[in-house]
């Protein structure tokens, strides 16, 4: 079962460890921190930071991957949001869609966002299968937008809006607790 919870400052080592991961750090246009002590500035700054949230998301109990939406003060009612899986035992198991229906939840229903933006390295297939299935839409493509490891990458920017969400909403969350990722 997947579940998400508030981000702790217990998970700061945690979210370290993960970032560096080579098959999570692949898929991400930031670099990873250099350091334990750039990164705990990083964290510090999110934790403090009333317009960004962020989430563990949980496997079975156990922490596996991270969910973080920026801009949630907006006067738009509109947040970037991005998520990873950090524990390979975890990954090609659904935790990515589950937590992304349960982060929509949270995005519209408990913070009243109208939309949920993302952008989504162009040839990362399974992120943007998995938030196609959840209802994200492509809405650009930014050419050469990424330097990563020495060369430009190209980003699909997708969103979905809160409408979306409650059109797909049921359907997928049925899905997903069919399949026991998510509680019915």
């Amino acid at each position: 079962m997947i579940d998400l919870r508030p981000l702790q400052d217990d998970d700061r080592e945690r979210l370290y460890s993960w970032r560096r991961e080579p098959e999570v750090d692949r898929w991400m246009s930031d670099l990873p921190a250099h350091t334990f002590e750039e990164h705990s500035l990083w964290f510090d700054g999110f934790m403090a930071d009333p317009d960004r949230r962020g989430w563990i998301i949980a496997y079975n109990g156990a922490p596996a991957g991270f969910l973080s939406l920026t801009g949630v003060q907006s006067r738009h009612r509109r947040a970037d949001w991005g998520w990873y899986i950090g524990e390979a035992d975890a990954r090609g198991r659904g935790a990515g869609r589950a937590a992304q229906a349960l982060g929509l939840d949270v995005a519209f229903d408990g913070l009243g966002l109208e939309k949920v933006s993302a952008e989504v390295l162009a040839d990362n297939d399974v992120a943007l299968k998995a938030q196609a299935a959840a209802g994200f839409r492509r809405e650009g493509y930014r050419r050469r937008h990424v330097l990563k490891d020495g060369a430009f990458r190209d980003v699909v920017q997708l969103a979905i809006l809160a409408e979306e969400w409650r059109e797909r909403r049921e359907t997928v969350r049925r899905g997903l607790a069919s399949a026991h990722l998510i509680a019915a």
